[in-house]
């Protein structure tokens, strides 16, 4: 897997990226968790949705943030992370510069840097979360929310709350023309432990059914 550096807004970062299949790929980009708890862009539930899209054929990034691993600068307690985020899009797209869409994935700390992202940027048509951290930042700038998504949580996540995700993901869904579709995992806890495959499970399910009416025309499924 091909291991990348490219210029952030505050310096270089360090990436992991595929290119995807035929000339027009689709793009996804992952965020990891919050890089002060032990977040890095290799963790496991990052991972996996890197994995889901490389193989129905999207160019896919993975990135540490700045201060993680080989990436420089510091924490900037998601200002700077979301210049990062939207740093590696724009990456992204010089080395595919006719791609039709893009999708955004994070879980946690990346969820809400995703969730921001995919707010100012237009081309991101869906977006995939796990861990929300609903109860520790205000997402009111989904006002309103500009693509449907896949949202998953852990029912014994003692970072967040379920509660504080079902509330957002019922007042996300009043929205007319998005659907969020949203799966609490029974027993699962806030990095899904022992859950990994049934999380990986309805990644797969979600994407297959977001990407088949297209999938002929863009090479998205084989």
């Amino acid at each position: 897997m091909p291991e990348v550096i490219f210029n952030g807004s505050d310096g270089r970062l360090e990436g992991r990226y595929v290119h995807g299949e035929g000339p027009n790929p689709p793009l996804a980009i992952i965020l990891h968790p919050h890089p002060q708890y032990g977040g890095t862009m290799n963790n496991r539930l990052v991972h996996l949705m890197f994995h889901m899209f490389a193989r129905r054929g999207f160019s896919t990034l993975r990135f540490n943030f700045r201060g993680v691993g080989r990436s420089q600068g510091v924490f900037d307690h998601g200002q700077g992370e979301l210049r990062d985020a939207a740093a590696a899009l724009d990456w992204m797209q010089t080395h595919n510069p006719n791609s039709p869409i893009a999708w955004c994935g994070g879980f946690s700390f990346g969820a809400w840097i995703a969730m921001q992202l995919l707010m100012r940027r237009p081309e991101i048509q869906g977006f995939m979360c796990a861990g929300l951290p609903a109860n520790m930042y205000d997402f009111s700038f989904l006002a309103p929310c500009p693509s449907s998504g896949l949202i998953i949580h852990g029912e014994r996540d003692m970072v967040t709350p379920p509660e504080a995700v079902e509330k957002l993901v019922n007042k996300l869904s009043q929205q007319r023309g998005i659907t969020i579709d949203f799966h609490q995992i029974d027993s699962a806890d806030h990095v899904f432990t022992n859950d990994r495959d049934e999380f990986e499970a309805i990644c797969e399910s979600y994407l297959d059914k977001r990407l088949k009416p297209t999938a002929e025309p863009m090479a998205l499924a084989r």
